[in-house]
């Protein structure tokens, strides 16, 4: 898991998730909280805490799940399109 928060922290885009994996260096708790899974889609959606991690909801996850439903589409649609939408919740237009 310290492999995985290392890569994170070294390729951190974001300065809210940098500071975030900074600031639990060394809590090996935290660490594997917020990387013993990876989040997952399920039947509401892409959904978890906000935060630095896989098993967190962040532009990184966001990106992830995007780019695998931009895959299935163009594997199976001609000519696919999408609507992107965002609500009120909190990060909703980044994630967007």
């Amino acid at each position: 898991m310290n492999e995985i928060y290392e890569r994170w922290l070294s390729r951190a885009e974001d300065p809210e998730i940098h500071s975030e994996l900074e600031a639990i260096r060394g809590d090996e708790a935290a660490i594997r909280d917020r990387f013993y899974c990876e989040l997952t889609f399920g039947t509401a959606g892409l959904r978890g805490v906000i935060g630095a991690g896989t098993n967190r909801m962040n532009i990184y996850n966001v990106r992830r799940a995007t780019a695998g439903l931009a895959r299935y589409l163009l594997e199976k649609y001609e000519r696919p399109s999408v609507g992107i939408a965002y609500d009120s919740r909190h990060k909703s237009d980044v994630f967007a």
